[in-house]
């Protein structure tokens, strides 16, 4: 797996400058940040919701 890293990287060496390289690994780096986000967002939905139906169980037993 690792060299076949090291080849992608020598084949982008050579084909793209210096700042396209860097803009493209900016750009990677914004799609994963995105997606942690993304994850953080649902992942705090899911226990928003999970609170709201607990708190409407107890509401509703009164």
């Amino acid at each position: 797996m690792r060299t076949t890293l090291w080849a992608l990287e020598g084949l982008e060496h050579l084909f793209f400058g210096n700042g396209q390289r860097v803009a493209r690994r900016n750009a990677w780096s914004a799609v994963l940040e995105d997606r942690r986000r993304a994850r953080a967002r649902h992942e705090a939905e899911t226990v928003l919701n999970a609170a709201s139906d607990h708190r409407t169980l107890l509401t509703s037993r009164g």
